[in-house]
């Protein structure tokens, strides 16, 4: 293991440089100090011999990403192990702005947010890190990271050298950059090279004067020595968009590229110097409506091998995915110029399971880089314990309608027409809109979104009472009635932030009128809700003896809390909570968001549920808020499995429908 715990003092940069060779394009491929200080720490790149130094010795790494932001802390050490052991020297790392700086100025390094102790339990593994910074790092997150405080600018471009975005980018930078700083390689730390933005040429804007900005913050920040590059796709155009001088241009690509041509690809950018894949792509995401993605763990195998013999180093995405929790999934547009929401799970497919379970592609990744590198003795920690808590029963706390007042506790905004969650400065979750029938009707008429201005969903209920629904793309009519001053509630869904192209200034709310027949509604009242702020206060089952009401023959319809307890039994174990015949929302356990459901559409079928989340000796709390429908039995299943397709193993030979599930798990898993 290499000691990468030395508080080793840092020597002095060469400052005189007696030999500079050039290439063709006037940049630096060879230069010598007259000067060399032997025993100091540090990390470059070799333009003659193509290759990483390492302490002035040739390096190549193999790494794995990993997102501390989508795995519990408790877990990190656990998860950089499982890494270590599986033959890597290294960690990809990205930093999600928003997840630090929510609000603008507030900023959160804490608990789960905690990125130096995650980056000190990295060093104390013996895992370097290639550090991703962005500001924008895509990573199918919430807007690819840029906190929506921006979107308060309405005409800002963002990924620019828009005046209002390089001013939040230096800001947000003056406070992370010095943090990372220390944990430089070349200061004691693992940091091996930070990579500046990210996939910038597949962006619209292609703006050099915002790359050569952070080219400048990031050296004023982290000193001349530090190696900084680029990662962009294997084409041309993205590639030329996305490097510039003095930044170490690498590419990414996965399975189904040649990997000769995309190499060759990075050599006209880069004419010497090592070959560098940023991203191999171990799996792939999953959407909404998607079949579960499955990458062959051969194929991946076989390419790493190929990289491997060529010298390249190779960063596999992901190693470990890991969870979307909250509302921190992102979105993306697809062919079809429809918007499609990433999944909760971040399963990836990956060498590491979602749970962190070490995989048969991790045993195949692991006989592939033994015959590279020495790898570490002794077996691979095992997965972490899994148990099927069974069947909890839950009851009705109420419609979101009627607990405006626990909600949303500041009351609403009123306003003529609909203002957007950004102006509200209510970034992420739910809001509700609250007019009146302007007259009567008798007969079902549409209420219309004529310009898809439903961003995401919204669920319309007339005095309580659900009527349809709209959605962004795919359902911009419903039909309501009613009578003239009844109450309208359109309660709206933000289901994450586009992350990638070129709309990811993506607003949410209702970002244009709704039309009732020939009727523009107006005279809104707007609820912001803090439904996490409730149930993380201990709501609902704090004031349980408030509800319960009797019980219904009918299944309540559209937005709706369920409240439910799981008993302890000593074990605070990883399990899976799957809500079959549930329709679509959003799972809180012990006041923590697991994130959405939504078992209609799939492909996922279970959240998963750290142990460490769950008590031993008290209540285990569950807050569900069903958007649409939930079936009559009311109850939820905690498995010691998780279910990311239609279908999932009991044990070999055996597959089980979800379906069949409920009448069949009791005995076979509970």
């Amino acid at each position: 293991m290499d000691s990468l715990q030395s508080n080793a003092r840092r020597f002095p940069p060469c400052r005189q440089i007696m030999n500079v060779i050039l290439d063709v394009k006037g940049r630096i491929i060879e230069c010598k100090c007259p000067l060399q200080v032997s025993g100091g720490r540090s990390f470059s790149i070799d333009y003659k011999h193509n290759c990483f130094l390492k302490d002035a010795k040739p390096f190549q790494y193999i790494s794995g990403s990993i997102h501390y932001s989508r795995i519990p802390r408790y877990y990190w050490k656990d998860r950089l192990v499982k890494m270590y052991m599986a033959g890597l020297n290294a960690i990809q790392v990205y930093v999600p702005w928003n997840f630090h700086e929510a609000v603008q100025g507030v900023f959160n390094f804490t608990g789960d947010r905690d990125l130096e102790h995650f980056l000190d339990l990295a060093n104390q593994t013996g895992l370097l890190v290639i550090l991703r910074p962005g500001p924008y790092i895509c990573a199918e997150w919430e807007m690819g990271g840029l906190p929506a405080w921006l979107l308060q600018k309405p005409n800002i471009i963002l990924r620019s050298a828009d005046t209002d975005y390089v001013q939040a980018v230096s800001n947000w930078f003056a406070v992370l950059l010095p943090k990372i700083k220390p944990w430089l390689y070349v200061n004691g730390g693992n940091i091996i090279t930070v990579q500046v933005e990210n996939e910038y040429g597949s962006y619209f804007a292609c703006d050099y004067n915002y790359m050569r900005h952070l080219r400048t913050l990031f050296r004023l920040f982290l000193g001349e020595d530090t190696v900084l590059f680029t990662t962009d796709g294997n084409t041309d155009r993205e590639m030329t968009c996305g490097s510039l001088e003095g930044l170490y241009a690498t590419v990414d690509f996965g399975t189904n590229n040649n990997v000769t041509e995309a190499f060759k690809r990075q050599r006209r950018f880069e004419p010497r110097g090592p070959l560098v894949n940023s991203e191999f792509y171990t799996g792939w995401l999953d959407h909404w409506g998607d079949q579960h993605a499955v990458v062959d763990a051969q194929k991946v195998s076989r390419v790493l091998a190929e990289m491997l013999s060529m010298g390249a180093n190779v960063n596999m995405y992901m190693f470990e995915g890991g969870t979307n929790f909250g509302y921190w999934n992102g979105k993306v547009m697809d062919y079809y110029y429809q918007f499609r929401s990433v999944v909760t799970s971040y399963d990836y497919d990956a060498p590491l399971s979602e749970a962190g379970d070490p995989t048969e592609k991790l045993v195949a990744i692991r006989d592939v880089i033994k015959q590279f590198r020495d790898i570490p003795s002794g077996p691979m920690p095992p997965p972490t314990p899994k148990f099927a808590y069974g069947f909890v029963n839950l009851k009705k706390v109420g419609n979101v309608s009627s607990l405006l007042n626990t909600l949303s506790p500041l009351g609403p905004v009123e306003s003529q027409y609909p203002l957007t969650f950004e102006e509200m400065k209510q970034y992420y979750g739910y809001m509700l809109y609250r007019t009146t029938l302007p007259r009567d009707l008798s007969q079902p008429t549409p209420l219309i979104s004529p310009l898809n201005g439903v961003h995401d969903r919204a669920y319309v209920s007339v005095n309580g009472v659900f009527q349809g629904l709209l959605e962004r793309d795919t359902a911009l009519v419903t039909n309501i009635s009613g009578r003239q001053g009844d109450t309208v509630d359109v309660l709206v869904e933000n289901m994450g932030r586009v992350n990638f192209g070129s709309k990811i200034n993506d607003y949410k709310g209702l970002l244009s009128h709704l039309i009732l027949g020939k009727d523009v509604l107006t005279d809104w009242k707007i609820y912001p809700l803090d439904i996490d702020g409730a149930i993380a206060g201990g709501w609902p089952h704090s004031d349980s003896q408030k509800y319960f009401p009797a019980p219904e023959k009918e299944p309540s319809l559209g937005p709706v809390f369920y409240m439910g307890t799981l008993q302890p039994n000593g074990l605070a174990w990883d399990t899976f909570l799957r809500l079959n015949e549930w329709t679509k929302g959003q799972v809180w356990i012990n006041g923590v968001n697991l994130g959405r459901y939504w078992p209609a559409r799939g492909p996922q079928q279970t959240l998963y549920v750290p142990g460490p989340l769950l008590s031993t000796v008290l209540p285990n709390y569950i807050t569900v808020l069903e958007l649409e429908g939930a079936p009559a039995h009311q109850r939820v299943l905690f498995m010691d499995r998780h279910q990311l397709s239609a279908t999932f193993t009991l044990y070999p030979g055996y597959l089980l429908d979800i379906r069949d599930a409920d009448s069949r798990c009791s005995h076979l898993l509970c």
